[in-house]
């Protein structure tokens, strides 16, 4: 059973349901997770690695009823024999009986999502272009990185990338479902030499089809213009100064928002928006969106990882926050609703995630705001995970370019920007119009009217 079209997937979450069942499980609920990857790494013109690989993993999660609520167990196995699915539906009620009951815990109650939509997840015809045509195109990216400059003298390589997926979902209440999606990839890494100075920097392409990814010597190009510009950086004086995040950098912001915007964060008082619902958190040009069901949206899914629909949730609206993202659980111990924002893998029961999150673009373009910058930096690079959830505290590493009086003048590094998210939110005068995806969040380029930078 180890070919992709041999996998009944249907018919191996329904058995696993109903051996849960007969084994005495008030509820349940499996998934099954159908992977295959392949990636390519090319240095110079030798080709570096090729790697393939394989996923076949089915997880259960079976609850109990009892006492104030249900006691639940999650497990998952790679064995796909209908003997090992039989023995795991047996053993994790066995395991659920074991563990504590939770008034919250159970399905939810739907409406599940109904019929299939077509998300434009993947293109069949993706599957017919070999390993070795996306070889060829880290070859030309990395050519075209080299050819920028001859200051770049070497590289990390240059990487493709293809993952498909087939997903399969039953729960006992009578939801069944499943969905097909792809994800492709095109890297560029290049090093800079210039003296005793030596860069690096990276562009990448990510999409559902192939042929949305920006073209391999494009990709190239821009990384290698990345690279050449940090040569000869330098640390600018400490101080208080605007701070740009570029279209690469901006994200971060709303995935540190999005962490205080969990369920999860919120019940637990682990969040410093915990009691802000319906107040202004941030200025009032940001719109911030998670949508699950953009067509082609490279997190888009037909359902959650609970059977719900996906669905388009305005997070901030003009700047007031208005939701929390919540699955059946977090809601429940809300008093309030799941938003359809289940994720959940083989191995582990549902969490809150996002899925297609986004920052709506404002009317600056990117000329306009360095024009517009007196003394800043333009962050291109973050290092760290410097961010208290609880207090809103920031604090990351970073590298640049400063600006002064509207002109880009030198690249900076080994600085430190510091801030409180609340503030920075609220602080933000100036967004971007330039929309890039690089992953599952985007963000317009941003600017914060004033942050502490610590160089010099």
């Amino acid at each position: 059973m180890s070919g992709w079209n041999e996998i009944n997937g249907k018919a191996l979450v329904d058995r696993a349901v109903q051996r849960a069942t007969q084994a005495g499980a008030d509820q349940v609920d499996s998934v099954l997770v159908l992977s295959n990857s392949q990636e390519a790494k090319v240095r110079n013109t030798e080709i570096e690695t090729v790697k393939q690989s394989q996923e076949r993993c089915l997880g259960l999660r079976a609850m109990v009823a009892g006492g104030k609520g249900r006691s639940t167990a999650v497990t998952s196995t790679s064995d796909l024999s209908l003997d090992a699915i039989d023995r795991l539906a047996e053993e994790t009620v066995a395991l659920a009986r074991a563990t504590a009951p939770d008034p919250h815990a159970g399905l939810p109650d739907g409406p599940f999502a109904e019929g299939s939509i077509d998300l434009g997840l993947a293109d069949p015809a993706d599957r017919e272009v070999s390993l070795e045509t996306r070889i060829e195109e880290a070859k030309r990216a990395e050519a075209a990185a080299r050819a920028v400059d001859p200051r770049i003298d070497n590289s990390e390589g240059s990487q493709v990338g293809s993952d498909w997926n087939h997903i399969f979902y039953r729960n006992s209440l009578g939801f069944a479902g499943d969905y097909e999606s792809a994800y492709h990839s095109i890297f560029s890494e290049p090093l800079a030499r210039e003296g005793d100075s030596m860069q690096r920097d990276y562009w990448m392409s990510v999409a559902r089809r192939l042929s949305d990814l920006e073209g391999a010597e494009q990709v190239g190009r821009e990384a290698g213009k990345r690279a050449v510009r940090r040569l000869g950086a330098r640390r600018p004086k400490t101080g208080e100064v605007s701070v740009i995040f570029d279209s690469r950098t901006a994200p971060s912001l709303l995935g540190h928002l999005s962490a205080c915007v969990n369920g999860y964060s919120i019940y637990r008082e682990a969040s410093f928006l915990a009691s802000r619902l319906g107040e202004k958190i941030a200025a009032s040009s940001l719109t911030l969106i998670d949508e699950g069901c953009q067509p082609a949206g490279l997190a888009s899914r037909p359902f959650d990882g609970e059977g719900l629909p996906t669905r388009r949730n305005v997070i901030l609206d003009q700047g007031v926050l208005q939701t929390w993202l919540m699955d059946s659980y977090s809601g429940r111990k809300l008093a309030m609703q799941s938003t359809g924002s289940a994720s959940r893998g083989a191995g582990s029961g549902p969490g809150v995630g996002t899925t297609n999150l986004w920052l709506e673009p404002g009317p600056d373009s990117w000329d306009d705001i360095i024009a517009q910058t007196d003394k800043g930096l333009v962050v291109t690079e973050l290092i760290g995970m410097g961010f208290n959830p609880t207090t809103g505290d920031y604090s990351r590493g970073a590298s640049g370019l400063w600006v002064e009086k509207g002109e880009i003048l030198y690249p900076v590094e080994e600085i430190t920007i510091a801030g409180n998210l609340g503030d920075m939110l609220m602080d933000i005068d100036r967004v971007g119009s330039d929309l890039r995806w690089f992953g599952r969040t985007a963000a317009p380029p941003l600017r914060v009217t004033q942050m502490t930078l610590a160089g010099e």
